[in-house]
């Protein structure tokens, strides 16, 4: 070929070339194409096959040299990345290999989701640097189809950020039916707390007594607690109830308000407030008995259809014994102790790895309860309550009624197996419901309400110190969830990023030490001196 035309030919294709590449940074830029941006690119795209056309000889003997060949084989990988990267994008799978799975959801979180009953739109406006928030509401988006999502940069679509009232990237609109909210944080727990507020509507109210020292739910303390003794700290026998250093209830709080619960506390000596609003009433370890007025008050809230969590400390009375006695459940002024089953070496803190099947209990794993009394039912059953059972100690504990000494003694201890918790569910009796004629139908009297109610013999498994031990914290939240109807949520817990730390009951660590002391030594031992006898 001449050199000249050779010259030329490469000439028109560069030329080509880039008035293609201008073409595209013109649209690029302006994002519409205008018919000088057609005019180049078809002008390009004629140069381009022009040039191409006139090298066509030299280009093919380029392919069959060495050079070429590397040039191909390197277009050709090229290509094979940009197919997985596509194909990467449009169908993704993820691998989580970190032991807390912090890159994937958390399987409370996607069980949520799978719940949902209601659609959920989600607006999410990011800028570059968000790629990880933004991967994780992609996350919620394939665990439902009920959640549909749409990503925007506020700096390059601002009109749609003015109409959604948006000012800074980082920020979520959620829309459920009516329902609008705007969510700012980036967490699981924020996006997630924000898809059960408006997909819910409304919140429930839930009420923490205070005044006779009950766990602050608004209170971050917490304590170390090794075996009772090793501090000035105890939950077992002879326990000393330090007021100043009240356990708090802060995670439990959190762990609520993430299941869209507005958590408020209640002081009932105070004419103005009353328990009316409450969805739930939690009272949560009382060190001094309770007011009779106050008796009176939750009394009163529970015979018009209020729900009730009473968390109640052994040999501490409260004076709602009585109360709670009229549902069918008697508190026994004991503390249980179980020599079986129980945390580290602590004989007063019965474990409890099986349970009677209810919703609550379901999936359950391991609870423990550092200083947990007993509870029996009362001698005659109340009519229109049913008194359900669900978590007790093994049949080695016993309810030791001696505040000082731990040995067991027949006729005065309560022997095992001990109920820890039970559920009651009260539906009155109303005698004057007898098919009423048509004269009295209007002077009948209106069917009374139903409530339920959850009585523990401990109150200490939820503070912050216990709350995310193994299946602490999912006892709480399923209870609560189930008082208040709403089951739909059962088994969710937000997540926590504490460090990992194994947790055994007393025979697991004896069976961890026996194999580890004890077998595996004697094991080699044996080996060792079955090789030494055969080569001597």
């Amino acid at each position: 070929m001449n050199p000249n035309l050779y010259f030329r030919s490469g000439l028109i294709l560069l030329a080509g070339m880039a008035l293609l590449a201008a073409a595209l940074s013109l649209y690029l830029i302006l994002l519409e194409t205008t018919l000088w941006i057609r005019l180049v690119a078809v002008a390009g795209g004629l140069l381009s096959a022009w040039g191409l056309f006139a090298l066509r000889t030299e280009l093919r003997a380029l392919a069959h040299q060495r050079r070429g060949e590397l040039i191909l084989f390197t277009l050709g990988l090229v290509g094979v990345y940009m197919a997985l990267g596509y194909f990467s994008v449009r169908y993704p799978f993820r691998f989580d290999l970190t032991e807390a799975g912090l890159h994937s959801l958390s399987e409370q979180t996607v069980t949520m989701l799978e719940r949902l009953e209601k659609p959920v739109h989600i607006v999410f406006f990011h800028d570059p640097l968000m790629r990880e928030t933004v991967e994780r509401y992609e996350l919620m988006a394939a665990h439902s189809g009920q959640v549909t999502i749409e990503f925007h940069d506020p700096t390059l679509n601002p009109a749609q950020a003015r109409l959604l009232g948006v000012q800074f990237a980082g920020t979520a609109v959620m829309q459920s039916e009516d329902r609008k909210l705007q969510v700012h944080g980036s967490t699981e727990t924020d996006i997630a707390n924000g898809i059960l507020r408006v997909s819910q509507g409304a919140k429930q109210l839930v009420c923490f007594l205070e005044g006779h020292g009950e766990a602050d739910p608004f209170s971050m303390e917490s304590h170390d607690h090794l075996e009772g003794a090793a501090g000035d700290h105890s939950h077992g026998l002879g326990a000393q109830y330090v007021l100043h250093e009240r356990h708090g209830l802060a995670k439990a709080h959190h762990s609520l308000e993430a299941l869209n619960y507005r958590v408020e506390k209640r002081t009932l000596v105070q004419r103005n407030l009353d328990l009316a609003a409450c969805a739930l009433l939690i009272v949560a370890g009382p060190k001094t008995a309770l007011l009779p007025a106050e008796v009176e008050a939750i009394r009163a809230y529970l015979a018009v259809g209020g729900n009730a969590f009473f968390m109640l400390e052994p040999f501490v009375p409260t004076g709602l014994e009585p109360v709670i006695r009229d549902y069918g459940v008697v508190l026994d002024d004991t503390i249980v102790l179980d020599h079986a089953s129980h945390y580290w070496a602590d004989v007063s803190a019965p474990a409890v790895t099986t349970y009677n099947r209810h919703r609550i209990t379901r999936d359950l794993p391991l609870t423990f309860y550092p200083g947990a009394r007993s509870l029996s039912p009362t001698p005659d059953r109340v009519p229109g309550v049913a008194v359900t059972p669900i978590v007790s100690a093994s049949k080695n504990s016993y309810g030791e009624t001696t505040h000082n000494r731990a040995q067991y003694d027949p006729g005065e201890d309560l022997p095992g197996p001990n109920t820890l918790m039970v559920v009651v569910n009260r539906r009155p009796v109303n005698p004057s419901r007898q098919e009423p004629s048509d004269a009295n139908r209007q002077s009948a009297a209106p069917e009374p309400k139903r409530s339920r109610m959850a009585v523990i013999g401990d109150a200490d498994f939820a503070t912050n110190s216990f709350f995310h031990f193994l299946g602490n914290g999912n006892l709480f939240l399923n209870t609560v969830n189930y008082l208040v109807a709403q089951e739909n949520l059962i088994g969710i817990e937000p997540r926590t990023h504490d460090l990992p730390r194994l947790s055994m009951t007393n025979r697991q660590m004896k069976g961890t030490l026996v194999l580890s002391v004890l077998l595996m030594p004697a094991v080699l031992a044996v080996v060792g001196i079955t090789v030494w006898w055969r080569q001597r």
